[in-house]
């Protein structure tokens, strides 16, 4: 009896243990999905974190981009850590991008996480401002033949004229060296000296006259001895701003396809920039659509016929149009503007062809002419900070600043009351920020 309770009580026992086994067996395995479950589901959290980082980067990427290189229009798969990001970039208008990255991370399992990232980038514009409609630096202006200036005219420099001839505005020659003498003014004249001994009446004032000397000179208006000298103004475009409008340039490539004579002809209608020209640029009988900002290494010589304007997508916005020959600015780096050559903004107010020559021969001592004007138009800005301007025939341009400016033969220079402010796409300010409450993650 004893014994068969023994047995039963065993295999009570066993069959306990079965169960509890068993039920260990389950509750392991249960225990080991949970934390194959947790660990995949953790593994996917991971990756989807990392893959945002990655979108995020490449919203940064393209950022950076398009301020390298307004043409900038993405990438794909581009590898970053353990994973990649494809970015694509749309014009939504001339100031606004819409920047889309996608992320991705392979995890555990042959799977994949991805988000995406999407932000609007809006450009900074650089705002330069133009006081004045003509104005010269430390070379002043000279006026020869019958020329004339129809408006005001500012110099750091004398203003001369050898026939008597007219301008018919404002005369400001700054600083205790400013000079005026030789002209017909129908405004008022600011300098530290008016008229020159020797010539009697050479000069004539319709309104007022402030200076600390004068001679020879008619007053219609009232004389105001002892005023003080006017104080010099710099001239709006810095060195600093042309190198990174040059740099901008560059960023879009090198055309090198020179001919024997060291030019690169426009045959056709076509549309340009950003783009760097490693020698001299000829544009006769086409049409050049500008684009983004053009730098040549030579000379720029715009033929009769010819026609500049900027594209339409840059709206208000201005891009640069340079000569510039680093190795040699005292020859080279000119542009010369023939007659019947046509000039026209993009078509919406505020947008102009800015020419820049960086030929500093007339600074130096030099005789070489930077930039040679027979004919413009009211969407021409003529630029040379270092050099001599000549405008030889009837010019209506928007604004002419030079450290030099000469008028010859019967030009007759008027300008459009000079630029206020005007924009430029590039340059210090000018980069492509995140437009306030355009970021989205997906």
């Amino acid at each position: 009896m004893k014994k068969n309770n023994y047995q039963r009580q065993k295999g009570q026992i066993i069959l306990i243990g079965l169960v509890f086994f068993a039920v260990l067996i389950l509750f392991s395995a249960a225990i080991l999905r949970y934390v194959s479950t947790y660990l995949k589901s953790e593994s996917q959290n991971i990756a989807k974190v990392q893959a945002l980082q990655l979108a995020e980067a490449g919203i940064d990427k393209a950022a950076y981009e398009l301020n390298q290189n307004s043409s900038y229009t993405g990438e794909s798969n581009t590898v970053l850590g353990n994973g990649n990001f494809t970015i694509t970039v749309s014009s939504i208008d001339s100031t606004h991008k819409r920047v889309t990255s996608v992320g991705t991370v392979a995890f555990s399992g042959g799977h994949t996480a991805t988000r995406t990232a999407k932000a609007t980038l809006v450009i900074n514009n650089t705002v330069i401002s133009f006081r004045y409609g003509i104005q010269a630096g430390n070379g002043g202006f000279s006026l020869d033949n019958s020329s004339t200036i129809t408006g005001n005219a500012f110099s750091t420099g004398s203003v001369i004229g050898l026939n008597k001839n007219y301008i018919y505005g404002d005369i400001v020659s700054a600083g205790p060296g400013g000079w005026v003498y030789g002209i017909h003014a129908t405004g008022n004249v600011f300098a530290h000296t008016i008229g020159k001994s020797g010539k009697s009446n050479e000069t004539s004032i319709d309104k007022d006259a402030y200076y600390v000397a004068i001679t020879n000179t008619t007053v219609t208006g009232t004389s105001h001895p002892g005023s003080p000298d006017q104080s010099p103004v710099a001239l709006p475009i810095s060195d600093a701003q042309i190198q990174l409008w040059e740099n901008d340039a560059a960023a879009g490539n090198t055309i090198s396809t020179c001919d024997g004579n060291g030019n690169y002809e426009i045959s056709g209608n076509t549309s340009l920039g950003p783009k760097k020209i490693a020698c001299n640029l000829v544009i006769k009988n086409v049409t050049l659509t500008v684009t983004g900002p053009l730098w040549v290494t030579g000379n720029i010589e715009i033929q009769t016929n010819a026609t500049v304007r900027m594209d339409s997508s840059l709206g208000s916005q201005n891009v640069a149009f340079i000569a510039d020959k680093i190795t040699d600015r005292a020859d080279s780096g000119k542009i010369s503007i023939a007659q019947q050559s046509n000039f026209y903004g993009s078509g919406s107010p505020g947008s102009f062809v800015f020419l820049i020559s960086q030929n500093n021969s007339a600074e130096t001592g030099g005789g070489t002419v930077a930039i040679t004007q027979n004919q413009g138009t009211a969407a021409l800005v003529s630029y040379a900070s270092h050099g001599l301007i000549t405008m030889q025939q009837s010019a209506n341009v928007k604004e002419a600043t030079g450290y030099k400016i000469a008028l010859s033969n019967s030009a007759n220079v008027t300008y459009d009351l000079g630029l206020p402010s005007t924009l430029f796409e590039s340059g210090p300010g000018a980069s492509w920020t995140f437009a306030p409450g355009s970021y989205v993650i997906q």
